[in-house]
């Protein structure tokens, strides 16, 4: 098995998006990607610890491909909005090279294709930081079918 972190905006519509893929084993939710060693809940939604909402995905590489996962996560926001710095930022936290490689070739395709300059983030992964029980499949537990709230 093998691990894949993205941040695609809010986290619950991204975890949604890969949940259910066959050949994805878990996902769960929470933090990366910040200057703070152990923030709080409280301080992660100030904003001021510079940590992005991420889905963490684990895979069978046997079953889909990490190339399969970037797909879905370059068709499921827009790459080309930027947030800096903000909790719901487009970014991809790569494991090893080879990761790092495939983000790097999928990029440029995208962008070729957009025809628009992409924004996302590329870092590798550092610590993850799980967001509350409560956030966890939280769309899938409430019948929700995206993040957006209609007024």
């Amino acid at each position: 098995m093998k691990l894949a972190t993205f941040a695609a905006g809010c986290f619950w519509g991204a975890e949604e998006s890969y949940r259910t893929l066959k050949g994805v084993i878990s996902t769960r939710v929470g933090y990366m990607g910040g200057h703070v060693a152990n923030p709080t809940d409280d301080a992660l939604h100030t904003g001021t610890t510079g940590h992005a909402e991420v889905v963490q995905v684990e895979y069978d590489p046997a079953q889909i491909s990490y190339e399969q996962l970037l797909d879905v996560f370059w068709t499921t926001h827009d790459p080309t909005v930027p947030n800096p710095g903000g909790l719901e930022r487009s970014a991809i936290f790569f494991h090893d090279a080879e990761q790092k490689a495939a983000i790097e070739e999928s990029r440029r395709n995208v962008q070729s294709k957009l025809g628009k300059s992409i924004v996302t983030e590329v870092e590798p992964a550092s610590i993850f930081h799980l967001a509350d029980e409560k956030h966890q499949q939280y769309l899938f537990k409430h019948g929700l079918a995206t993040c957006e709230v209609k007024a």
